[in-house]
């Protein structure tokens, strides 16, 4: 456990501009990948021939590379060039410091909470009465509130940072907050938020406290020296730690050490402090490498130019081999300058320094050589290759490439057949990858010395990323088998899904139907009226049915939970509910159950008065709660997500509540049938907790609802989502992908590009699907309207008039599509009926491939496993008559559906 000494961080600063002792400064990457890479999204680059005329001609070098060896490349034919881009994350080091002077008013202080990095930020803060029990947060009195402030409900404040600079030219963002002495507060709690990445400098939930007494209510309104504030003891301490540590236990202590006052102090004057913590930020740096290959016409030797922007001393670790075996093999001398032989199985060339602020190398090869291998070394902790394996340039012609400027008359023909062989190598290659990965973490697990030093639940862990990239796997496998005419294949009336790969994802083939809305409880007898559609449902082509919540609850719509083992609820009976389940059953639709986890409504108070304590069978009392929860004096550990404050937050560290829910699972799966969960409001707890309840479960399928705001300047939404679709590939990531996540992002993205008429906005960067679907299509579950976001309670409705343009995107993605039981059931019927028919017609599934064709102003379109051709938007767009030649399939307001002849 790592502590930092109050002694020297503790600074009289009254009159000193503190900020100009320290600069952010970046630090070097432990680790670089070649291309970007999410979790559950393989971003790949593979080389390509270029022909002479679009290659570039490489910048001058400076003196260090061989002029008259440059001068023989640039005079030769071109015959490879490709640029491999190159995204890594570095490490900006910063400073927060937070320092209490007095204000102008002797009697009143002024506390600055500043930070160094680069960004957009928010602090997100409240207080401490010095009645309040716990770690309770409350907003502030309106004195103290800068401008500029926005309420968050009614326990804290979230200010803007204002953007300073220094004497000396550093840049810092600060708030300043003015403390009046006769207010009774405890302690100052924040947390700071980067808007630009959407990231939270927080563990787990914790939150910065800095505490302050003193501030005694007989003497609230007495003015005098004796009567300021002090500091807790191990305050400044305190703060450090919760910058540097993230340990439950190492919070626990803190939390007992912030518990007591040294009564010597709680009267002392405060002369003002001043503490300084490190801190880092992660950022993405994007560089490149280009290789060129050219032919010399008198020697028919290779010549090599790499460049790369890659910033200090890299070092090229290189070698060729001779057949598709790509053995590596060091070739004969001269070799370029700076160039050592490593084992003798690998040569080392450091990059020399060239114009523009990039580094080259210009190497020469024989032309017995077939290819040329090679990785990048940053530094001594950080390489970089291609995807895990080596970047290769091939040296041959063997290709039958176009060579310099011949004119081939056959040209056409050839690129055609070249591109669908390209192709196939790219599945080829990315596949033979996910073998590698998967026989790699299978040697991890048998080799001798992995069984002494693995513990069991690291080998399950290895296990779990195993399913994951065979579910990959064989979604590449289900893309590339080829289709057959329908009047050749004889088809039951029933298909046979593809058998189950990974616990909670399904087999890729699934589509939702949300089988309520915010009102279906007011009946009675909801579960009747839904098993009278269970046979028009299937016909319709839905597989899956999402109910709603079945337990008693507090709120008659189900997600205020109470005894979760009584299933009587405003929707209909234990016995009804069965009834149903059954029906849909023998329909052939899967049944998911509304399991609400994150939070429980007790049936009794404790001594104090506080409902806290829980009956039924799962007869809880307070160690069942978050201590965090500022409303509901719970005696568990602190939350390990955001808190929802309507009801008490459960406190899914405790082994005891874990196990209780594990049975719960397991009860509604043998007692009632349910196939799978929708979990509710899973922003408020850890996803290797959700983990864990699958695991115990063993659901054909489970999604859960992260739901939070996207990234907005001035109200306007931004175009890059890519932090709040991150934080959702997070959260599945947490799960171990053994459950999916609905696409708020692509909903959102939805809303901007028809309301605007800004189709743009449905490309990301890199011409892909700008949500989750883009980056983990597999555990997208896309919707554009809910019981939430619609229904009578429209937090967030869909723009009015364009849900088919919504409905036409997301039934012809990939990702799980969900539609809405309103919409279904409405004028829009016939419409979605037919979008339904084409996916399944066509076998679109969860990893089907996008071809975005046109993302503009008035209008987005993309071709989809080269099945589907479609648009939206009120633009022009006709899928190109080539090899495939399209049909309309379907037609509507502003969206249109091609099939392929």
């Amino acid at each position: 456990m790592s502590t930092v000494s109050l002694k020297p961080l503790f600074h009289l600063c009254c009159r000193q501009n503190a900020v100009n002792r320290f600069k952010s400064k970046t630090l070097k990457p432990c680790f670089v990948n070649c291309s970007s890479k999410f979790v559950g999204s393989h971003v790949k680059r593979f080389c390509n021939f270029r022909s002479p005329c679009s290659s570039p001609s490489p910048p001058v070098a400076a003196a260090s590379v061989d002029a008259a060896k440059l001068e023989s490349f640039q005079s030769a034919a071109v015959f490879f060039d490709e640029t491999f881009p190159i995204s890594r994350t570095d490490k900006v080091e910063g400073k927060i410091f937070v320092r209490l002077d007095q204000g102008k008013d002797l009697n009143d202080w002024e506390l600055t909470i500043a930070c160094s990095l680069p960004g957009k930020w928010i602090l997100h803060w409240g207080v401490s009465l010095v009645d309040d029990v716990g770690s309770e947060w409350d907003q502030p009195p309106r004195d103290m509130i800068p401008p500029g402030s926005v309420p968050i409900k009614d326990y804290a404040i979230e200010t803007p940072m204002k953007t300073s600079s220094t004497s000396e030219g550093d840049t810092f963002h600060e708030v300043r907050i003015n403390i009046k002495s006769n207010n009774q507060i405890s302690a100052i709690n924040f947390v700071l938020k980067d808007e630009e990445t959407g990231a939270w400098y927080q563990q787990k939930g914790r939150d910065f406290k800095v505490p302050l007494i003193g501030c005694l209510k007989e003497d609230a309104n007495i003015i005098g020296p004796k009567k300021g504030f002090s500091l807790w003891p191990g305050a400044l301490g305190q703060l450090s730690d919760m910058l540097l540590k993230s340990e439950a236990t190492h919070y626990e202590g803190l939390e007992n050490r912030s518990q007591s006052r040294v009564p010597e102090q709680e009267n002392h004057q405060l002369e003002g402090f001043y503490v300084e913590l490190p801190v880092t930020k992660e950022v993405s740096v994007n560089n490149s490498m280009s290789v060129s290959v050219r032919k010399c016409s008198e020697t028919a030797k290779n010549i090599l130019y790499l460049e790369t922007d890659l910033p200090g001393d890299i070092v090229l670790h290189w070698g060729v081999c001779r057949d598709d075996a790509r053995r590596w093999e060091v070739p004969p001398a001269p070799h370029p300058p700076e160039t050592e032989v490593f084992k003798d199985r690998a040569l080392r060339t450091k990059f020399q320094p060239s114009d523009h602020g990039r580094c080259s190398v210009l190497i020469t090869l024989g032309e017995e050589f077939s290819g040329f291998l090679f990785v990048l070394k940053i530094n001594e902790n950080a390489w970089l290759n291609s995807e895990g394996d080596d970047f290769y340039v091939p040296l041959s012609h063997s290709s039958g490439l176009p060579i310099g400027n011949r004119v081939d008359p056959l040209e056409g023909m050839q690129r055609e057949a070249i591109e669908d062989a390209s192709e196939k190598a790219s599945i080829s290659a990315y596949t033979d990858g996910i073998i590698n990965e998967i026989r790699n973490l299978v040697t991890d697990i048998s080799s001798e010395r992995s069984q002494k030093t693995t513990s069991k639940e690291a080998q399950e862990s290895i296990l779990q990323e195993i399913e994951r990239l065979a579910a990959e796997a064989y979604g590449i496998f289900r893309g590339s088998v080829p289709t057959f005419p329908e009047e050749t294949i004889v088809e039951s009336e029933t298909l046979t899904p593809p058998p189950k790969i990974c616990s909670g994802t399904g087999t890729g083939y699934e589509i939702l139907c949300q089988g309520f809305n915010w009102e279906s409880h007011k009946s009675g007898r909801w579960y009747t009226e839904l098993k009278e559609k269970a046979a028009e449902l299937a016909s319709l082509g839905f597989t899956v049915i999402w109910l709603p919540p079945p337990t008693e609850s507090v709120s008659p719509e189900g997600y205020m939970p109470k005894d979760l083992y009584n299933l009587n609820s405003r929707y209909g009976s234990i016995d009804e509910l069965k009834d149903l389940v059954k029906r849909f059953h023998e329909v052939g639709i899967k049944v998911l159950g509304d399991a609400v986890l994150n939070h429980r409504c007790a049936h009794s108070k404790n001594q104090n008065g506080i409902w806290n304590i829980f009956g039924g069978r799962l007869n809880w009392d307070e160690r069942a709660v978050v201590s965090d929860d500022p409303h509901f004096q719970g005696r568990g550990n602190k939350s390990s997500g955001d808190n929802f404050h309507a009801a008490p937050n459960i406190d899914h560290s405790q082994e005891f509540v874990r196990k209780d829910l594990k049975e719960w699972l397991r009860w509604l799966r043998e007692e009632i049938g349910y196939d799978g969960w929708r979990l509710d409001f899973v922003r408020g707890f850890w996803g290797g907790y959700v983990k864990d309840y699958v695991d115990a479960s063993e659901p054909y399928f489970a999604v859960g609802e992260y739901w939070d705001s996207l990234s907005y300047t001035y109200g306007e939404m931004d175009h890059n989502q890519d932090a709040h679709r991150q934080r959702i590939v997070d959260w599945i990531n947490a799960t171990s992908g053994t459950a999916g996540a609905f696409d708020v992002t692509t909903k959102g993205i939805l809303h901007s590009a028809l309301q605007r008429c800004e189709y743009w906005r449905l490309s990301d960067q890199k011409g892909k699907p700008p949500g989750v679907v883009g980056w983990w299509p597999s555990r997208a579950v896309t919707f554009i309207e809910n019981h939430d976001t619609g229904s009578t309670q429209g937090h967030w409705r869909f723009p009015s008039g364009k849900e088919m343009q919504g409905y036409a995107y997301i039934l012809t993605h990939p990702g799980t599509p969900t539609v809405f039981f309103d919409h279904m059931f409405s004028h829009y019927y016939s419409e979605i009926e037919a979008l339904v028919s084409i996916r399944k017609r066509n076998k679109i599934h969860c990893r089907s491939t996008v071809r975005i064709c046109k993302a503009e102003r008035d209008v987005y379109a993309a071709i989809i496993d080269d099945k589907i051709a479609m648009k939206i938007g009120p633009g022009h767009f006709e899928p190109p008559n080539g090899s495939q030649r399209w049909s309309s399939a379907l037609e509507g307001r502003d969206y249109k559906i091609w099939e392929a002849s």
